[in-house]
């Protein structure tokens, strides 16, 4: 066990036995690292066989770490059985390892850590140096009372309240759990917020719309980082969001921004468990080489090099690039055509499926029954056209595309006046969507006469098009 000259084991008032920082520790620090003293093996189900083997460790231990064991906390009754007391020491005091081997052990210092549901450190198991690590979540005043967070995943007040009196027989009274009913109520809706996007995204990344439709799935992500923000700094969940923006991206051929999200997921990493942490060893190498990543190159849609980060930018400015967000436009202001948010290409639009799974371009929150919805408008250039069934035009999109635009409109296309289709002038469908045709190549399928407006502008010059040319919008 490192015995380490940044805190002390003092009494807390009202918690017993805590560690409390006697000098200033800065975001990111290695607080502790300690190796357990008994542990508990993983799989095993017989409550009196591993009390027995429970009971064998702490009887084997020198009498001075025996002494520090016992005085440990017991919720649980023992009925004056040196196994049941062991044991429910055991069950109010372990903290648990996931290596596969082992469930849960008990560490002399770390598990005197007291719970705050704000909690200003990260408590991990380290696999490869078989050591238990806290790490500071940010910086920790002098005097400052060190803690962690001894459930699982992040629940709403009452789930956490309810957990922790269960568990562990006592009431939080940290930040988190100190707000106003309203403010509570809010914490508690980003939490459901940030678990429902994580479902959404990883079934971005299962059904492979983060290869189709790559914008949504980033949109997504972007939200969750606002959330987790918003909910308190330096949020653990913060690494792993950025990892699924690197992975977008890197998998699109974007290695500029892949490369900056990669950064900021190792650099979260690093601070929640260190430079020697499973997930930088893992993955450190890609905040350097993106194009390492197993993904890149399965897509080139949103190609670029590392080197193409703009320089100058406000922060704001930066962060709007980085994530490729919809800047508001001011009214009467020109629409930037390279923003994909608006102006998508045919790639990055939404198929039916997508916005059912996705929720991305229509979904509901909690406080808001009503549908909400961003619009985008498809542009693309005419190339060809025709008309037996029904007018079929062939189109070229703004990454030069080829695809096929049918019109299931109430007159099969009649609506449009020939003079309007011509080679060379641009399409512009409002909330076009991508189709899989049964008996042609995938294309737009378009139903509604006022959702498409024909310019005579080319859609490759950077024609100062408007939001409101377009009749629906």
């Amino acid at each position: 066990m490192d015995r380490h000259p940044l805190y002390a084991i003092r009494d807390v008032p009202g918690k017993g036995k805590g560690l409390v920082a006697i000098e200033e520790i800065p975001e990111g620090t290695r607080i502790l690292c300690e190796e357990p003293i008994v542990t508990v093996p993983q799989g095993e189900t017989d409550i009196p066989c591993l009390r027995a083997t429970v009971a064998r460790q702490v009887d084997a231990l020198e009498p001075s770490l025996r002494q520090a064991f016992l005085s440990m906390r017991n919720i649980h009754p023992h009925e004056n059985s040196v196994e049941q007391l062991y044991w429910g020491i055991i069950q109010t005091n372990a903290l648990p390892v996931e290596n596969g081997e082992i469930a849960c052990t008990i560490f002399l210092e770390a598990c005197r850590i007291s719970h705050a549901c704000d909690r200003n450190a990260q408590k991990s198991w380290n696999d490869n140096i078989k050591k238990h690590t806290v790490h500071a979540l940010r910086t920790i005043k002098k005097g400052e009372e060190i803690t962690i967070y001894y459930l699982g995943l992040d629940k709403s007040r009452d789930s956490r309240m309810k957990s922790l009196k269960d568990k562990f027989g006592f009431v939080c009274s940290c930040r988190l759990c100190s707000l106003s009913p309203e403010q509570s109520r809010e914490s508690d809706r980003r939490l459901d917020r940030i678990y429902q996007l994580d479902g959404l995204i990883s079934q971005g990344f299962a059904l492979g719309v983060f290869l189709s439709s790559p914008l949504q799935v980033l949109r997504l992500v972007d939200e969750q980082i606002r959330l987790y923000n918003e909910q308190g700094p330096n949020d653990t969940g913060l690494p792993r969001a950025f990892f699924d923006a690197a992975r977008v991206t890197i998998a699109n051929g974007d290695l500029a921004r892949g490369r900056i999200f990669a950064e900021r997921a190792v650099s979260g990493w690093r601070r929640n468990g260190g430079s020697d942490s499973q997930e930088v060893l893992q993955f450190g190498r890609l905040a350097y080489y993106p194009s390492t990543f197993e993904m890149y190159g399965a897509s080139t849609k949103w190609k670029t090099a590392i080197e193409e980060v703009p320089r100058g930018l406000e922060q704001d400015a930066f962060e709007d690039w980085l994530w490729t967000r919809e800047v508001p436009q001011r009214k009467g202001q020109p629409a930037d055509l390279r923003n994909r948010s608006y102006f998508p290409g045919f790639d990055d639009l939404p198929t039916d499926r997508d916005v059912v799974s996705m929720g991305v371009f229509e979904y509901s929150i909690a406080d808001d029954p009503q549908p909400r919805r961003r619009h985008w408008c498809f542009l693309a250039e005419i190339v060809d056209y025709w008309s037996l069934l029904r007018l079929q035009i062939e189109v070229k999109d703004v990454n030069g595309e080829t695809l096929p635009l049918f019109f299931y409109t109430e007159g099969r296309g009649t609506e449009v006046s020939p003079a309007d289709i011509r080679k060379g002038y641009t399409v512009a469908i409002l909330d076009a969507r991508h189709h899989a045709f049964m008996f042609d190549r995938p294309g737009i399928r378009h139903e509604t006469p006022k959702m498409m407006k024909v310019t005579i502008y080319g859609v490759s010059r950077q024609a100062n098009f408007r939001l409101v040319t377009a009749n629906a919008y």
